[in-house]
């Protein structure tokens, strides 16, 4: 069994460290708040990672199999959702109990 030193040691190396790792992107996100390149990112990432996603969801989609109608009505219906209320959490429900209805009860593979 290691030495009461060695153990205090170990301890306070460990705690260092975690301490270190949490302080440290508080430290670095201080200068990033004025930065014009981070302004010009949070405004144009949002619409950037919803593409990715889309792409992501759908890049394995049989375009000419019917069981491809249900991701892409569940999609039309969560567009259509957002650009009538223009509300996030009502667009991404809508458009997921759409497709769940769509997929399991009329689409059954």
């Amino acid at each position: 069994m290691p030495d009461a030193p060695y153990l205090i040691a170990a301890v306070t190396v460990s705690a260092a460290v975690t301490w270190a790792l949490r302080a440290v992107p508080f430290a670095a996100l201080a200068p990033l708040r004025s930065s014009k390149t981070i302004e010009y990112l949070s405004s144009r990432m949002p619409a950037g990672v919803m593409v990715i996603l889309l792409v992501y969801c759908l890049r394995d989609l049989p375009l000419t199999a019917s069981r491809a109608l249900a991701p892409l009505v569940a999609l039309t219906v969560t567009v259509g959702l957002h650009l009538w209320r223009r509300n996030a959490l009502l667009s991404i429900l809508g458009g997921t109990a759409v497709h769940v209805l769509l997929a399991s009860m009329i689409f059954v593979h």
